[in-house]
């Protein structure tokens, strides 16, 4: 049987591609994406689709389709491509997408996560799902759709959009994502990111008794803290209303210090605030560079259990007032590590923030499809060995898809074999993770020289 050798920089890469078509990741989005455009050699679709390969190789710009993708013949392969399009008409598909189409591979990427995720077979009676919501700016360009004056970390004088999304903490999933004009703020998103979250997760009475939503202070205004606690979710937020939370912490007699912050003090709240349903409120005190003191208030109704764990206390058979307290403050201090790091990861590894399109409808598209990208990473990084399971984003894109490899293939070009570089430190969890499946294929998978 006669054999041909082809290499690809990216073998490693290849393998995700393989295993994305095996669970039918794409042909979910083919089914219901139906981009309005002319044919003339490649199909939207499959444009779309290497968009899709660009942004999982690490592509900052779309004109990186010509020097990332279209070059590597058999990466095109492993994806089921035959071909890789122009950079140019990659980028007049995503301008021809309109409302209808972010609706159609919205549906298509939550229908994905539903099949794949790990959140949505979450078991909520042996434990508690815990979800992060936050927003982040993504600065662009000033003629862009929806590009306004806004909050920008680290800028001033910047426009752009603003990326609201959920996070389900255990898992590093996205549960959903959406677009928003640069002046649009956490307040005004979150019920349209929780509401998104149910339906994706399918949150009835009894699993939102179960959840515990974390938010930042964005998000703590009196009517959505009072939603929040009507529809049933267990919840971690920072209160606004600054009035009010400096005559709480005036009638604080005692203050209780952080035992590893000597700047920061807390105390339970003496009158709490009477929201919807009974929390606890926690006021924070912590000292300025100027001496004085400025004050926070942390609002609660979640078991002490729960807050230990998000906020790494130790659990004692009798818990004492201070674990309590330190319970609440660490919690929330540890969401930082879930939307915040996921926004970080997906700006360094995914270039979230680098690719921006003119038209709102086509920067959506490219949001959804880092979204898929995000989650198709996260669930790759489970099945790597344990010792693995700590890479985020930016060294699963840079290190891990990454490999250079050789393929063996058949007279009618079908894959054979992948032999990865022995010599890159990630190869062999590559191998070990996802021989056994390839070989269900007759496809092997191993290491070697290259």
């Amino acid at each position: 049987m006669s054999k041909f050798t082809r290499f690809s920089a990216r073998a490693s890469l290849m393998v995700v591609g393989l295993r994305m078509r095996a669970m039918g990741i794409w042909k979910v989005i083919e089914e219901k994406v139906t981009i309005k455009q002319k044919v003339i050699r490649y199909r939207p679709i499959d444009k779309l689709l290497d968009s899709f390969i660009l942004i999982l190789a690490g592509g900052r710009g779309i004109t990186e389709v010509n020097t990332r993708v279209r070059p590597d013949a058999m990466l095109q392969a492993a994806f089921g491509r035959d071909g890789c399009a122009d950079q140019s008409t990659v980028s007049e598909t995503l301008n021809a997408c309109d409302g209808e189409n972010v609706s159609q591979l919205r549906a298509a990427v939550d229908s994905i996560y539903r099949d794949h995720s790990r959140a949505c077979d979450h078991d909520y009676g042996q434990n508690w799902q815990v979800l992060d919501i936050d927003m982040t700016g993504l600065p662009a360009g000033i003629q862009g759709e929806g590009v306004s004056k806004g909050y920008f970390a680290l800028t001033k004088k910047r426009r752009g959009r603003q990326l609201g999304r959920v996070v389900a903490t255990w898992y590093d999933e996205l549960v959903t994502q959406r677009l928003y004009a640069g002046n649009r703020q956490l307040h005004a998103s979150l019920q349209d990111l929780v509401l998104d979250s149910e339906h994706v997760l399918n949150l009835q009475r009894l699993e939102r008794q179960r959840t515990l939503l974390r938010i930042d202070g964005g998000g703590g205004e009196t009517a959505l803290i009072n939603w929040e606690l009507k529809r049933g979710y267990l919840i971690l937020v920072k209160a606004q209303g600054w009035q009010r939370i400096d005559r709480m912490a005036q009638a604080v007699s005692a203050w209780t210090p952080d035992p590893h912050d000597p700047d920061r003090q807390m105390a339970w709240a003496p009158d709490p605030y009477p929201y919807h349903k009974p929390t606890r409120q926690l006021l924070v005190r912590t000292r300025k560079q100027i001496g004085e003191w400025s004050y926070s208030l942390l609002v609660s109704n979640a078991p002490d259990g729960l807050l230990m764990v998000l906020g790494h206390v130790p659990i004692r058979r009798t818990a004492r007032e201070l674990d309590r307290m330190l319970a609440m403050l660490y919690a929330y201090d540890r969401r930082g590590g879930a939307a915040e790091t996921s926004f970080k990861g997906d700006k360094q590894g995914l270039f979230l923030a680098k690719r921006n399109k003119r038209s709102f409808a086509a920067q959506e598209m490219l949001v959804l499809l880092a979204q898929l990208a995000h989650n198709l990473l996260i669930w790759t990084r489970s099945a790597l060995p344990e010792a693995e399971q700590h890479l985020g984003i930016l060294r699963l894109v840079r290190d891990v898809l990454a490999i250079p490899g050789k393929i063996e293939l058949d007279a009618q070009g079908q894959f054979l074999s992948i032999t990865l570089n022995q010599r890159c430190p990630f190869a062999a969890a590559l191998v070990q993770a996802f021989s056994a499946a390839l070989s269900v294929d007759g496809l092997c998978l191993n290491l070697g020289e290259i």
